[in-house]
């Protein structure tokens, strides 16, 4: 048995500035220019915590040849440019026909990629697979929590399947489920019976966390209908709502064994359950002033601030400067702000070395919705090349690497900045730079809810931040044209 796989991710924030280009692409995925495949991609993920990671695994215990051909994804930004989609697209293609015949694809996607030419970007990708493989080969997509999914896909995909977890834990259980999963269909054990829901229904990311409530008992209903007889994966999809297009919001996919009544019924379950939880999802955000204030009456325990307006990882630029401004401005101590992005104060402190102090321009350089830039003196504590490997429940194993960091300290605050533009979801991306998360009073995280996997357990508190910007969770923050209607809460049903 045969079975390509390969894909690509991206997260699109369609009120984001900053276009999501080839080079983009070809900087975080690291695989060169022209994106390798085979041995050099197995090698790159076996053993780790990814979509990738868990199809070789499940493939060596189901006994298959996986042909791993291409796996591109670049950091969360605006609108992808066509030459990008269209560069990893025939890519892929191309090593498709070369290893043709296959017995199935499997597809690592994220589901809420919006290129120049199509809002849908996923369902472009599934089609042109789907017209060179035929009717008959099986297809099945993994796909991220924050899909925005649409009929199309559903109708050209045998199976959907879309991580449980935000954060996302389970990256390699899904992949290790859609490996064994395709390996059953092809062998001709199961004959999978998908049916799809869109819910008239957008939620914002930190109530989308499965780690607190209403969100953690509702994934446990989920996982106790797939032991049903009969079904052999259901997803809830949460969806991107931070991408203006017909598409975005809520899904719910459910596949049976060839009973479609019985997927029918159980979707239309998903969807009421997930309906039935609209207004418990709206996210209540916390001001600076405030959290300053409880930071300093708690005097037992880190406190966390998830200024996720700027989260990099929903397409944010990563340098706002609210909340570090406000800590400056009430000479707290005991702060670390981070990681910001910005190479260029990074190599200024390089180029001065530990010990020196610095006239910094730090942050609010890519536009002016996040906090204006904080010109300030700072003295270089430390300095760090920014390679890491993640250790926490998220991508574990896998390498990480931010580009030249340095750790400045103004008044009582420590600011961290870096030349790469990443989410801070592992405590090691504090620890390469020497900040030690656990002995710190206060930090604000670049970051909505993924930070919670591994910085969580060491927090006493954790608030989402009420701070300005492009990955705000407050729809009144953004003025949608796109979205379908109705759909709550921007429309009012009952």
């Amino acid at each position: 048995m045969r079975i390509a796989s390969g894909g690509v991710q991206h997260e699109t924030n369609t009120f984001a500035t900053v276009p999501t280009t080839l080079s983009d692409f070809v900087r975080d995925s690291a695989c060169g220019p022209d994106f390798f495949g085979g041995d050099e991609l197995r090698e790159m993920y076996r053993n780790s915590g990814t979509i990738h990671g868990g199809y070789i695994a499940g493939a060596e215990q189901a006994d298959f040849e996986l042909l791993p051909l291409i796996c591109a994804h670049a950091q969360p930004a605006g609108v992808v440019q066509d030459e990008a989609f269209n560069r990893i697209l025939g890519l892929f293609l191309e090593r498709l026909k070369q290893v043709m015949p296959v017995d199935g694809v499997l597809l690592d996607l994220h589901g809420a990629m919006v290129t120049e030419a199509h809002t849908d970007a996923e369902s472009a990708y599934i089609a042109a697979v789907r017209e060179l493989v035929g009717p008959k080969v099986p297809i099945v997509v993994t796909l991220d929590l924050h899909g925005n999914i649409g009929p199309r896909s559903a109708e050209l995909a045998d199976v959907l399947i879309g991580f449980d977890t935000y954060p996302h834990v389970d990256m390699y259980e899904r992949g290790f489920e859609a490996a064994l999963l395709i390996a059953r269909i092809v062998r001709g054990e199961v004959r999978p019976t998908q049916a799809f829901r869109q819910v008239p229904l957008i939620t914002m990311p930190p109530m989308q966390c499965t780690l607190r409530e209403p969100m953690a008992s509702l994934i446990r209903r989920v996982h106790e209908l797939e032991a049903s007889p009969g079904v052999l994966t259901a997803t809830i999809m949460q969806g991107f709502p931070f991408a203006d297009i017909p598409e975005t919001g809520v899904s719910v996919f459910v596949t049976t064994d060839n009973d479609r009544k019985l997927a029918e019924t159980l979707a239309d379950r998903l969807a009421s359950w997930m309906w039935d939880l609209r207004d418990a999802l709206q996210p209540q955000l916390t001001t600076v002033a405030e959290v300053i204030r409880f930071a300093r009456e708690n005097t037992e325990g880190l406190v966390l601030y998830a200024d996720g307006s700027d989260n990099p990882g929903g397409g944010a630029p990563c340098d706002g400067t609210i909340a570090l401004q406000a800590l400056l401005d009430a000479k707290f101590e005991g702060a670390v702000v981070g990681v910001l992005y910005d190479p260029e104060t990074a190599a200024q402190a390089h180029a001065a070395g530990v010990g020196k102090t610095i006239p910094a321009r730090i942050g609010g350089k890519t536009d002016d919705r996040h906090g204006a830039t904080v010109v300030t003196d700072a003295y270089v504590r430390a300095l760090s090349d920014g390679h890491y490997i993640f250790r926490g429940p998220m991508r574990r194993g896998m390498a990480g690497e931010f580009g030249p960091m340095a750790l400045l300290v103004i008044g009582g605050v420590e600011v961290v900045v870096a030349s790469r533009r990443h989410q801070l979801l592992d405590a090691e991306m504090l620890r390469v730079i020497g900040v030690t998360p656990e002995h710190r009073k206060l930090i604000v995280v670049k970051s909505a809810v993924h930070f919670r996997a591994d910085l969580g357990p060491l927090a006493s508190h954790i608030f989402d931040a009420d701070t300005p910007g492009i990955h705000r969770p407050d729809f009144a923050a953004f003025n949608y044209q796109h979205v379908r209607h109705p759909i709550y809460p921007l429309d009012k049903l009952v």
